[in-house]
């Protein structure tokens, strides 16, 4: 599909945001490689945009994501490999995971808007955000298991997103959440009723309230706390927070809290 993403740029006050649109309604907007192609793309390019506030991630037709497009692994289900053949399904589906290390890498804060099916590696792209909308008629599932299929790429996003105990609940069940059970589970961090336009709006004024580059040093501190040292994590938090300082957002913020105002780089400005 020539158009398998959309990306939007809309002005803030300060920088911009913009809304990548998963765009392949038909199949309710399953992760073919083109489409994870192009989101990988453009992670590496909203990485080196300074401009950039925030990114919100949704799917067009009413789905956010079906998850993996089986489509062209057709002729190899349930056919052994060649002795000696490397096995082309490897480096596929770990592509795949380099999707999901990339959204988690983002500078800037990440909004998954999910409406209607969010399953196997749509779950997954929702693990990756900062803040998940839900609208009502959204459904969460890690069905892989009950297809004879393993979860591989998204396991450790679940479990990260989750803790182990709700992980292994959906990773080994492949039980469906409603938005309510998601919520509970901690999946989504608001459940949306009414007007899923709106509600993006509010969400993107509140993530815009904060600093762009505290915004990225913070997030750096969060990906790295599973897999560092506490010492080593305190010795980089505490750099963060020296650099903070001595840079050039603090004095603005902080001027602008004194003086009741709102910051520059506030959609309220």
């Amino acid at each position: 599909m020539a158009n398998s993403l959309l990306i939007n740029r809309a002005p803030l006050a300060s920088g911009c945001v913009e809304t990548w649109t998963l765009n392949d309604p038909a199949s309710r907007n399953a992760l073919s490689e083109a489409m994870v192609d192009g989101l990988i793309a453009a992670c590496e390019r909203a990485t080196a945009d300074t401009d950039l506030r925030g990114v919100v991630l949704r799917g067009a037709g009413g789905n956010f994501c079906a998850g993996g497009s089986l489509g062209g692994f057709a002729k190899t289900i349930g056919q052994p490999l060649a002795a000696g053949e490397a096995d082309p399904l490897v480096p596929l589906n770990r592509r795949f995971g380099e999707l999901l290390q990339a959204l988690c890498a983002l500078p800037q804060w990440l909004i998954v808007a999910a409406e209607g099916a969010a399953m196997g590696g749509g779950f997954g792209l929702v693990c990756c955000a900062d803040r998940v909308l839900a609208y009502t008629s959204a459904q969460f599932a890690t069905p892989e298991v009950t297809l004879g299929i393993v979860p591989a790429q998204i396991a450790p996003f679940v479990v990260r997103r989750l803790g182990p105990a709700a992980a292994r609940r959906c990773l080994l069940t492949g039980e469906r959440w409603d938005p309510f059970s998601a919520e509970r589970f901690g999946l989504v961090d608001e459940v949306v009723p009414g007007d899923m336009d709106a509600a993006v709006q509010a969400a993107i004024a509140r993530h815009a309230a904060a600093a762009p580059q505290a915004v990225a040093a913070t997030k750096r501190l969060l990906l790295a706390q599973p897999d560092t040292p506490l010492p080593a994590l305190l010795d980089d938090a505490a750099m963060a927070f020296a650099q903070a300082l001595r840079g050039m957002e603090a004095p603005l913020g902080l001027a602008a809290f004194a003086a009741r105002k709102a910051p520059p780089w506030s959609v309220k400005s």
